[in-house]
């Protein structure tokens, strides 16, 4: 039997008052909504999407023995801080261990992001993947992926500077897998090259790159400059500066512009040492940021994408509807079309406490029921 509840209130994107009616975790239908005079309606925003989440809450899509029920448990933990819709990023590997993290992922979420292991092996380029890992663009190995997780693949992060990258990407894409470049020392050729072949997102823009770079031309450049490429940036105060943060978003434009989290198992756990099996001993601070132990460099992201909205809005100098629209509509064009209230969709949405310095989620409706 069909059950139908109202959320009524402000729509943080648009500022008009509606009332949302919601069936069997679907939103079906949104109308305009008068409140009586003298109140202040709730704010209302859509679920957020995050299209990169190596762990959280102490969960590690990447863990040597990660089960279903991790990766359940990752995705309940999200949403109770305002993600509902969960990409599980799996990392440079081996064939057998990236198989084994495909299998476990829920069927809940709507694709597994791949990122590696076809990227740079040199240092900086390549992060913290392990270099032993990684290898050229392998269709054939794209497929063992598919079947061992019945299709689940849906994004691949590869550096297109790999012989063969052109038709890897063009064999992806016509499967219906999102390429993005990332980790990458490309030449802008081989980026745009990359792009002909349909290639759509860069991976954390401005991260995953040497430390030094020319001038001009590299393929930061490069990627900001082609409209055929949307890009995701961690806007989680650390990994870019306000003042990157900032002209990257003007130069790519809010229509191809997303946030996303790529958080680590650590993120949302207590400031203090731990000891990770990617990265060894590290600190993570109070503000957020962690670091190899000893070293002023990162060992991953920490922060969830509701505080990356909070971070971007500052840091960049946003209005919250549109910090909201870099962590819901924006990347929910790659994620089936989430991160709007619209009839037909998931009942995914938020409700917000705001003022000028916060910005707090106080409520989480996931697919029409309160996330407790």
């Amino acid at each position: 039997m069909s059950t139908a509840r109202t959320v009524r209130g402000r729509d943080a994107l648009t500022g008009r008052t509606i009332e949302i009616t919601v069936e069997d975790g679907r939103v079906s239908a949104v109308r305009p909504w008068t409140p009586a005079p003298g109140t202040d309606p709730v704010l209302l925003a859509p679920g957020l999407v995050d299209l990169q989440v190596n762990g959280y809450a102490g969960y590690d899509v990447n863990g040597e023995s990660v089960e279903p029920g991790e990766v359940r448990a990752l995705v309940r933990a999200l949403a109770a801080v305002g993600t509902t819709t969960v990409v599980p990023t799996v990392i440079t590997a081996s064939e057998a261990a990236i198989t084994r993290a495909l299998r476990a992922v829920a069927r809940a979420i709507p694709y597994v992001h791949v990122e590696g292991p076809f990227i740079a092996v040199e240092d900086g380029p390549r992060g913290v993947h392990p270099a032993d890992q990684v290898r050229p663009p392998d269709t054939a190995e794209l497929e063992r992926w598919q079947t061992a997780c019945d299709g689940l693949v849906g994004m691949v992060t590869l550096s297109p500077h790999h012989p063969g990258t052109s038709a890897f990407v063009a064999d992806a894409t016509a499967r219906g897998v999102l390429v993005a470049i990332g980790h990458t020392g490309a030449s802008p050729e081989q980026i745009h090259a990359a792009a002909d072949a349909g290639a759509s997102l860069s991976t954390h823009l401005g991260n995953g790159a040497h430390a030094l770079l020319p001038r001009h031309p590299n393929h930061l450049w490069a990627q900001l400059a082609d409209d055929r490429l949307s890009a995701g940036f961690i806007a989680d105060g650390h990994h870019l500066p306000p003042d990157t943060l900032r002209a990257m978003l003007r130069a790519k434009g809010p229509e191809r512009s997303f946030l996303v989290s790529d958080s680590v198992a650590l993120a949302g756990l207590p400031p203090g040492e731990y000891t990770t099996p990617v990265g060894g001993r590290v600190e993570l601070s109070a503000e957020g940021r962690l670091a190899e132990l000893g070293t002023p460099y990162l060992a991953g992201a920490a922060r969830c994408l509701a505080e990356c909205v909070a971070t971007a809005r500052r840091d960049a100098g946003l209005t919250l509807a549109d910090a909201l629209r870099l962590a819901t509509a924006s990347p929910g064009r790659f994620a089936g079309g989430r991160g709007l209230l619209v009839p037909g969709t998931p009942a995914d949405l938020l409700r917000i406490a705001d003022d000028p310095e916060h910005t707090t989620v106080v409520e989480v409706i996931a697919d029409g029921e309160p996330v407790r």
